[in-house]
């Protein structure tokens, strides 16, 4: 089937819809980032530092649940620091915006340069230069976020984030056909 050049990037029965749903949510939410951005990267912080207090809660059960077990006083240490990143987070969320800067720009290189990877292994199918676009234009992103770091964070995550989700909002559209 790739051989012939028709298959789809998704071909599981009733996952058009869902990549349909799925890419119009996300240019939806990247119109709205784009509109907001400053909005938008406070959210995002806001939610990143939420994720990482709830993930350092867990963290921390976990460690005096296995407190016997060999490795307590690592699995406790990250807690502790997962909590304390996300309470900072929450608490200063302007900085936390700025030190997101970098993770975000870090993330959108590593994802760009995996969904470049994924565009090449799905070459022949239609749409993998949907994906290939997705996977180049997120390195550029992630590039810009280095050069306008800390200055420009606020704009830049808000902005950043609003063209990814519509770009790959888009990839999911094109691609799904």
């Amino acid at each position: 089937m790739a051989a012939s050049g028709t298959a789809r990037i998704e071909d599981a029965p009733g996952s058009r819809g869902w990549q349909v749903f799925w890419g119009v949510l996300l240019i939806v939410a990247g119109v709205f980032a784009l509109l907001m951005p400053a909005v938008a990267a406070l959210a995002t912080a806001l939610v990143f530092g939420w994720l990482l207090l709830l993930s350092g809660v867990f963290e921390l059960v976990h460690a005096f649940q296995t407190r016997h077990r060999v490795g307590f006083g690592w699995r406790l240490a990250s807690g502790v620091l997962t909590l304390v990143l996300g309470l900072a987070i929450v608490f200063l969320p302007v900085a936390g915006v700025a030190s997101l800067a970098l993770l975000v720009g870090a993330f959108l290189f590593a994802a760009g340069i995996a969904r470049a990877g994924l565009a090449l292994r799905l070459r022949p199918l239609r749409g993998w230069g949907w994906v290939l676009f997705d996977g180049l234009l997120s390195i550029l992103v992630a590039i810009l976020v280095a050069i306008g770091w800390p200055g420009t964070s606020v704009a830049l995550i808000g902005f950043l984030t609003g063209f990814t989700l519509v770009f790959t909002g888009l990839w999911r559209l094109f691609a799904s056909q």
